[in-house]
């Protein structure tokens, strides 16, 4: 994603790679624009985690954390982008940016063994990469790699934060933003979705549906993935299988056919969401006969 938008930007002529972003988008143009050898500068909330701010800044990016929420930012970043003409992966080069995202439908399919899936489960932050990943099936099928299907797309957004899912579980076309986000999944944390329309238009489209679960329903998630598929995600990615569970529930998502929830974060990044929600771990002397004691007990499970 960031990589096309790099690559345009030097084809444009453009000397700077920005961005702004709550994290992951900082992480990927810094590392990249390292490897371009292009300087970088990211613009972030002030709430970011602090893990994300340094495996920004690692990269030798020059990061300036703004006061306010990512859509003051990215207010911001629009307004420098037009004095200076810098390139921002999100902004001014946000065309070839979501370009990129098509990536993530191509390798569902060829995953899948090129097929497409009954079912794709995608977070949503600004609703881009949710309407990528349709425009990629469709061209796919329009090329004919891969038998002609209509998967049903489904939007993924937190109960703290879920502008886009509300205009789809409501049934209604007007996008009602959310001043102030309250939520664990802080990369989803965008109040008022640029793309918000357009994946609302995609999920209808689909035949596919939108849920918001909550903080508690979002880090069972987390623990889920990790605990039965060795996948340990960020909020803002396992809301994607939070969100499948409930439309599960709800009958919209049967098991006819391959179901695919997209998680786009690395859980390492966003460890102080499990602070004090995990086991302590069993504290012992260092003999033999208190490990047997212990195991005896609290160890039951491993016997």
């Amino acid at each position: 994603m960031v990589a096309v938008a790099l690559s345009k930007a030097r084809e444009l002529g453009i000397g700077v790679a920005a961005c702004a972003s709550t994290g992951n988008l900082a992480n990927a143009t810094a590392a990249l624009a390292a490897a371009a050898g292009m300087p970088c500068l990211v613009l972030m909330p002030d709430d970011v985690e602090p893990a994300k701010v340094m495996a920004t800044s690692v990269y030798g990016a020059q990061v300036v954390a703004v006061r306010g929420t990512y859509d003051d930012v990215n207010r911001l970043c629009s307004e420098i982008s037009d004095r200076h003409g810098w390139g921002f992966v999100n902004v001014n080069l946000r065309p070839y940016y979501g370009e990129g995202s098509k990536s993530v439908g191509y390798e569902i399919a060829e995953q899948l063994g090129w097929r497409l899936p009954a079912h794709v489960v995608v977070p949503m932050a600004g609703g881009s990469l949710l309407t990528k990943v349709a425009k990629a099936f469709a061209e796919l099928s329009d090329l004919e790699l891969v038998a002609r299907a209509q998967p049903r797309l489904h939007g993924a957004q937190p109960a703290g934060c879920a502008p886009i899912a509300a205009m789809v579980i409501e049934g209604r076309d007007t996008l009602i933003p959310v001043a102030r986000p309250r939520t664990i999944a802080r990369s989803l944390a965008v109040g008022d979705p640029g793309d918000g329309h357009y994946a609302r238009q995609a999920i209808v489209a689909s035949g596919g549906h939108a849920a918001a679960p909550d903080d508690e329903e979002i880090i069972a998630a987390v623990r889920l993935l990790a605990e039965t598929e060795g996948i340990f995600a960020e909020p803002g990615a396992a809301v994607s299988v939070a969100a499948l569970r409930r439309l599960v529930a709800q009958g919209r998502i049967d098991g006819e056919g391959p179901v695919v929830a997209c998680i786009t974060g690395q859980g390492l990044k966003t460890a102080d969401a499990l602070a004090g929600r995990l086991p302590a771990p069993a504290l012992i002397e260092p003999r033999l006969a208190a490990f047997e004691g212990l195991l005896a007990g609290a160890l039951r499970g491993l016997v």
